[in-house]
């Protein structure tokens, strides 16, 4: 039963999270735009270490819904700020190595990264109700709502949390925005968890509202004034003045 359910919870993360991927970065790649605006194979790597980053975050995220549906609110506090903190932390060091740092496409790598974190958290949540003993289709339904609502907390906090180039002259986000957004999300969901499996769900639809409401709001401001990377330089090229002053040819 728990490979079945880390099975069902894989596939559950993979879906929600491949789907964002596929149905909102997607605007911005070609053909839907002239020129994509984030390098893919970053993208993919950004999703891929977000997988990993997800990893250690899986626990404090199922022991603070444990503990708030158990009303211990000292742990339950200690464990929502591990996973808000170990995301914003996460991503801030993922996006300022040299890997990312060559172009302005940060936010979409930040997508990519929190779409992985969100889905090994969906897939935490998931296998950790599949491997219980009691089942029910309301309590299918809740984890369901409940990791929709994880994704889109975490893709809006990482638009929150990028800061915008500096040519744009508009205020950015932080990582102190980002996770005071995230403390909010995961708060509204454990307090439904605290009512009840009614109220689990009812908070897992305010929280997804709320998060998409965010997301639509700094969508376009964020991403689409972005330029895109550069083209890789042809053979034979230079990209910068050769130091002993002699031409590339």
């Amino acid at each position: 039963m728990v490979n079945a359910a880390l099975s069902l919870g894989g596939i559950v993360g993979v879906f929600l999270s491949g789907a964002f991927m596929y149905w909102q970065v997607g605007k911005y790649a070609a053909p839907q735009v002239p020129r994509t605006l984030f390098d893919e194979r970053k993208e993919l790597i950004a999703y891929t270490a977000g997988l990993f980053i997800g990893i250690p975050l899986s626990l404090p995220l199922i022991f603070y819904l444990d503990a708030i549906g158990n009303a211990a609110l000292l742990s339950a506090v200690i464990d929502l700020a591990l996973v808000v903190v170990g995301t914003e932390v996460g991503q801030y060091f993922l996006l300022r190595t040299h890997y990312f740092r060559g172009d302005e496409s940060g936010p979409f790598y930040a997508l990519g990264a929190r779409s992985g974190i969100a889905g090994l958290l969906s897939l935490a949540i998931v296998a950790q109700y599949l491997s219980g003993p009691s089942l029910s289709v309301l309590g299918v339904v809740v984890v369901f709502a409940q990791s929709v609502a994880i994704l889109i907390i975490e893709v809006a906090g990482a638009l929150l949390s990028v800061p915008a180039p500096a040519r744009q002259g508009r205020l950015g986000g932080s990582p102190v925005a980002g996770g005071l957004f995230g403390v909010f999300g995961f708060f509204v969901l454990g307090l439904g968890v605290l009512i009840g499996p009614g109220g689990a769900l009812f908070a897992a639809a305010l929280a997804a509202a709320g998060g998409g409401y965010a997301f639509q709001r700094i969508r376009e401001p964020v991403l689409g004034g972005l330029l895109p990377p550069r083209p890789p330089p042809e053979e034979g090229e230079r990209t910068e003045p050769s130091p002993y002053r002699r031409s590339s040819r």
